[in-house]
């Protein structure tokens, strides 16, 4: 009897900034194939992996591996919410924060590898707006980088960088009314965040706590603060503590109703979208399958920042043009 499970790589080819056309012999060379039996197909237009993806669950495909970053892992992934059909990951993106908070390898031999050894177990789902995102949907400072960085032409970790310094200069903060499970309150708010998982990408940790498997939505604001703070959080965001900082507000919710003053840009798994004054986030509890380690509990283990500092070096370099090469005669 065939005990193999079918198995569906989705490849994104404009995800993050790296050449994906060795892609497939990568997952030929390393997927297990006494486990699984393979297909590979490539996107070719923005929503084009949720048809995908949603034809393999019509032909009860067992798994379907998003192969991009985290817009690409919301495609996929809502057309497998409430579904048998699992989610695997491997890393292309800019950021990878879904992936990361896993524990998924953003090397892809080995993220492959980890493929061939996780099991799928239900996790939790936001919405925003009626809207699934599986990390993180954010508001304010955050969104408006979100906005400005996918209207860039300059991808990948300069770029974010870039334009975060640009938007530093000009944004203003926004009062916001929220009605969390606890009740109301008002915040003068540099950005607030919702994390179904404990970060943005490039292991920023903006709901350190957040678990995947708790059915409860982390909710991070951040308040104003002065421009001599700025490396403190941004030392606090990469090391896991900012929720140390005295600027920072942080607690639990199933659902959250945000009323700001005026409609603007949001952003779910990175991907900027203008929305109304008013917002609802909600939790979805065990609503999608993923590929994960066995026994693992829906929470994110903090990575070193000496080793985050060398991963964004890595990817920064990798961006760089290559040089010409001579011949010294």
């Amino acid at each position: 009897m065939d005990t193999k499970q079918s198995i569906l790589f989705l490849i994104n080819p404009k995800s993050g900034v790296l050449s994906k056309k060795n892609l497939p012999r990568l997952i030929e060379d390393n997927i297990d194939r006494n486990k699984f039996d393979y297909k590979i197909e490539f996107t070719q237009f923005a929503g084009h992996a949720c048809e995908l993806t949603a034809a393999a669950v019509d032909r009860g495909v067992d798994v379907v591996v998003a192969v991009g970053g985290d817009g690409t892992v919301n495609e996929v992934a809502r057309s497998l919410i409430h579904t048998k059909t699992a989610l695997g990951v491997l890393p292309c993106g800019s950021g990878n924060g879904f992936a990361r908070h896993i524990g998924i390898p953003v090397d892809l031999k080995r993220a492959i590898e980890f493929i061939n050894i996780a099991e799928p177990l239900s996790i939790d789902y936001g919405k925003l707006n009626g809207k699934p995102f599986f990390c993180a949907c954010g508001f304010g400072f955050d969104a408006l980088v979100s906005k400005d960085f996918a209207n860039s032409d300059n991808r990948g970790v300069f770029g974010y960088i870039h334009k975060t310094l640009v938007d530093w200069v000009t944004y203003k903060p926004e009062v916001y009314e929220l009605e969390a499970d606890s009740g109301k309150r008002k915040y003068k708010a540099f950005l607030i965040a919702c994390g179904n998982a404990s970060q943005y990408g490039n292991n920023a940790y903006i709901a350190p706590y957040a678990s995947m498997r708790d059915g409860m939505l982390s909710v991070s604001i951040l308040e104003p603060f002065t421009p001599i703070e700025v490396p403190v959080v941004v030392g606090q965001l990469f090391s896991s503590k900012l929720n140390e900082n005295s600027h920072m507000t942080t607690f639990t919710t199933r659902k959250l109703v945000i009323k700001r003053e005026k409609a603007g840009p949001v952003h779910y798994d990175g991907e900027p979208y203008m929305m109304d004054k008013e917002l609802v986030v909600e939790i979805v509890p065990g609503g999608l399958n993923v590929l994960a380690f066995p026994g693992w509990d829906g929470t994110s283990l903090p990575v070193p920042l000496y080793k985050q500092i060398r991963e964004i070096m890595e990817e920064a370099v990798a961006e760089l043009p290559s040089l010409p090469t001579f011949t010294i005669r």
